[in-house]
């Protein structure tokens, strides 16, 4: 059966993730399917709306999309396989035609949506969470940075907010990421899937009076919200720091649980990584979402092929936080440099230095 479901219901176009023993990962060959798929319907004038859903394996929602496939990052990194440079390319491009799309695309965030997940949910015209949503991106853990887009999505939450989400991976909570500008609706999981039929049960009505009546049910189920421990009022005093140092000594100066719980998970992180994410976020806070995907782009390629640094394959950061979480599962990488303040500007620097002129880059023509 294939990774992705797709029917045209009573004027909506109907797209369910299904590869649910891998949390709907995302495949080069699904990229390819939803990319071409959402350009027949952007063409097709009898489709007005997209929604698109996960699946888990007793069938749909469950969980979303838990990213890209990081097992085939792996494996094409180390054949150095041209299909890792196609991934990167055709995903960033499916994340842009998301964030453009010209009709209403309702993406049903039930469940995991990390990396990739967040990637093709984040430019939906209406973003639904439940209260077993779980979303982040947590790219840092395996030596990446947040991609799809991430640069992007995150330098636009509140304060340091972005910062913090970025380096540390922290996960949300459904109603969390409607705090934070990562969501726009809470729905009871129970409820979900008579949001999902309702929207093509009907056809005497327009597909936009039942986006209006959609909107309006999720709009009276307003949630009550407790903030989490980890959303401290310290965030946007030490991660709006200017480097990564600053951070982890304002972290270190402020000396609370939650100060420590934070250091020490920016200590698991790779301190290469780290020191570029947050370049990331501050460069993309100023950017169009076409210029911060190309600044993306660019940096995937240096996190395979780190040629400054005389690195690629099993020897760079990507590869080894990969090998570390998923491979061998020892879940002890062998960051390289090791420290956190190790990390110099000449180390970080060439990674925002584009291996391509701007007429050759891949993503040149996105606007």
């Amino acid at each position: 059966m294939s990774d992705i479901l797709s029917e045209i219901k009573a004027g909506i176009g109907l797209i369910t993730l299904n590869r649910p023993k891998a949390l709907n990962a995302l495949s080069l060959d699904m990229v390819r399917s939803l990319y071409n798929l959402l350009i027949d319907w952007r063409n097709n004038p009898t489709v007005e709306a997209v929604a698109i859903r996960g699946s888990n394996k007793e069938g749909p929602f469950g969980a979303f999309c838990a990213g890209g496939d990081i097992r085939f990052f792996y494996s094409a990194a180390v054949a150095n396989d041209s299909d890792l440079e196609d991934f990167f390319t055709e995903e960033y491009r499916l994340n842009h035609l998301i964030f453009t799309y010209p009709k209403p695309y309702i993406a049903f965030m039930d469940g995991i949506v990390m990396g990739g997940g967040m990637g093709i949910s984040q430019g939906a015209s209406i973003r639904i969470v439940t209260e077993r949503s779980k979303l982040a991106m947590p790219e840092t853990n395996i030596g990446l940075f947040p991609d799809v887009g991430g640069g992007y999505f995150l330098s636009r939450c509140p304060g340091a907010s972005g910062e913090y989400l970025a380096l540390t991976g922290q996960m949300l909570l459904g109603a969390d990421a409607i705090s934070l500008g990562l969501a726009d609706n809470l729905a009871d999981s129970a409820y979900i899937g008579t949001l999902w039929d309702d929207l093509t049960t009907d056809p005497t009505l327009s597909v936009a009076d039942r986006l209006k009546i959609l909107e309006e049910r999720l709009e009276a189920s307003t949630p009550v919200y407790h903030q989490p421990s980890w959303m401290d009022s310290a965030i946007d005093a030490c991660f709006a720091k200017a480097t990564v140092s600053g951070i982890v000594q304002a972290l270190t100066d402020l000396d609370s649980d939650w100060a420590n719980a934070c250091i020490k998970t920016l200590r698991q992180r790779s301190p290469l990584m780290l020191h570029v994410v947050l370049e990331q976020i501050h460069r993309a806070r100023h950017m169009t979402l076409a210029n911060d995907l190309r600044m993306e782009r660019d940096l995937v390629r240096h996190c395979f092929h780190t040629k400054h640094l005389n690195r690629s394959g099993h020897s760079s950061e990507t590869v080894e936080g990969i090998r570390a979480l998923a491979i061998d599962k020892d879940h002890s990488p062998q960051w390289n440099p090791s420290c956190i303040e190790d990390i110099t500007e000449e180390m970080v620097a060439p990674f925002f230095h584009s291996p391509w002129s701007d007429q050759e880059h891949p993503l040149a023509d996105l606007t």
